[in-house]
């Protein structure tokens, strides 16, 4: 900063050595003079920097941004605390109803011989049936044919339905399409039918039947399902129609049944039963 003057001491008259010292001596006190200043501005700057807060400039964020930190982490981990549902016990036969592909054309006879019957309602309510199909159906029945169970219900056996139908239809006039899977719960089986007469669809009804002594019986109770679904069917057609009339079962139980008390073998316990 400061430039330095070699002067001869011939010149001057005086030695060397003073010269320098009193150029030391120049240096000094200009450093000293200047020291204050620099000292006053370097604290006033640190002063200022410490009084000032700080300021932190955040970016502004994305929308894309903003709604994944919106958005609440979801963990790919399982709930540990969650306890797990119960399932009921109920297994499937998977024997649902197979779909058959659409007619190709649309002819009367290519549509009855491709109709759907496990979701279709083809002929439902079209037209009725011919006098004499109608006279076999609403014909009485017979009061033999009528079976009375111990705690007074009375009913006709299945067969007797399957006989009216082959009478007014012709044994492969009828018969009954499955619409759904069997649902097999502990002790009872269900399954729905849809009754089909003459290519048309007559009745639907969801058949029950309860059953004992584990899996090995499932197939005796489908049967009986089926045969179930095939006497509720009926009521639709008026067959055996007086079994459901109050006035009717009560004439028929005062004429052919008597109530009778009955004792339990083991506990010996009295209830009164009807039988025919």
């Amino acid at each position: 900063m400061y430039r330095t003057i070699r002067v001869s001491s011939s010149i001057i008259g005086r030695p060397s050595s003073l010269i320098l010292r009193r150029n030391a001596y120049v240096r000094y006190k200009r450093s000293t003079s200047t020291a204050p200043s620099s000292a006053i501005k370097s604290s006033s700057t640190s002063s200022f920097t410490k009084s000032s807060p700080k300021t932190v400039v955040k970016s502004a964020a994305s929308p894309i941004e903003q709604s994944q930190l919106s958005e609440p982490i979801k963990s790919d981990q399982p709930n540990s605390i969650a306890k797990p549902k119960d399932k009921p016990d109920v297994f499937q036969l998977h024997d649902a109803p197979l779909d058959t592909p659409s007619p190709v054309t649309n002819t009367a006879s290519s549509t009855a011989a491709h109709v759907d019957w496990s979701d279709s309602f083809h002929g439902l309510g079209s037209q009725p049936f011919s006098r004499e199909i109608i006279d076999i159906l609403l014909a009485p029945i017979e009061p033999s044919d009528i079976e009375i169970k111990p705690d007074g219900l009375i009913y006709l056996p299945e067969i007797k339905y399957r006989r009216i139908l082959n009478r007014a239809f012709g044994p492969g006039g009828w018969g009954m399409a499955p619409r759904s899977e069997s649902m097999v719960l502990p002790g009872q089986i269900s399954r729905e039918y849809a009754l089909v007469c003459h290519g048309r669809l007559v009745s639907i009804a969801r058949g029950e039947q309860d059953y004992f002594g584990g899996q090995e019986k499932v197939t005796t109770a489908l049967e009986g399902c089926k045969s179930n679904a095939l006497m509720r069917c009926c009521k639709d057609l008026g067959i055996a129609s007086e079994l459901w009339d109050p006035s009717f079962i009560r004439k028929f139980k005062q004429k052919y049944c008597d109530e009778v008390f009955a004792e339990h073998a083991t506990t010996k316990k009295k209830k009164k039963l009807w039988k025919l």
